[in-house]
């Protein structure tokens, strides 16, 4: 009996290693990643479970182009982590998730590390503060809400983020990032930098 439970947890976390390595988050899933499905395999299954209709809503907006198409920095970038918190949290324990983000991030600053890209751009530091925070935004979400419906939260989620109650990275009409103070920023200076100075403001500006 053991044996079996043991077996079907293991499943349950390499599933959700797969999923979240070829089917989101278009990276090998991080160390620190691994380490906390190990250490909460229910949690890691019941992600396994849900994960196909939190990618079918969030590849359905994408395709509304109701927001942007940055999914890296912008308003979908946004979306993904507001959204995904505030649905799996019905599910699985707020700190539970709030450590999965942590790691998610850890192992973003590895990709800096090896120079890997997620979404065709290298991690830094502000990007990683951005997610964080969008974490957060997403676990109030869920508390102001008095149901969960899954096919509304998302409607929900975009009305959070029209408001301004996330968080994106500035960018000016051509698309390219720009400091707090307008002044557009060339990436290419920062090519080995964590920190680069773009500028983190509310999705309502």
């Amino acid at each position: 009996m053991l044996k079996s439970i043991y077996i079907k947890t293991i499943v349950c976390v390499f599933s959700m290693i797969y999923f979240q390595t070829f089917v989101f988050s278009q990276k090998r899933i991080s160390k620190y990643e691994v380490l906390w499905a190990f250490k909460y395999p229910i949690a890691a299954c019941k992600i396994k479970k849900q994960w196909p209709m939190v990618i079918r809503q969030y590849q359905l907006v994408k395709q509304s182009k109701v927001l942007d198409t940055l999914e890296n920095g912008g308003k979908m970038d946004a979306f993904r982590h507001v959204y995904f918190m505030a649905y799996l949290i019905n599910y699985i324990k707020e700190e539970k998730l709030r450590k999965l983000g942590i790691a998610h991030e850890k192992g973003n600053y590895l990709q800096f590390i090896k120079h890997q890209l997620e979404f065709s751009e290298r991690p830094d530091s502000l990007a990683c503060i951005m997610d964080l925070r969008n974490n957060e935004v997403g676990f109030e979400l869920k508390k102001a809400l008095t149901c969960f419906i899954p096919d509304s939260l998302a409607n929900s989620v975009i009305k959070q983020i029209h408001q301004g109650k996330a968080w994106y990275l500035k960018r000016n009409e051509q698309k390219n990032y720009v400091s707090c103070e307008n002044e557009a920023i060339n990436l290419s200076l920062y090519d080995n930098n964590w920190f680069i100075p773009k500028c983190l403001i509310p999705t309502n500006l």
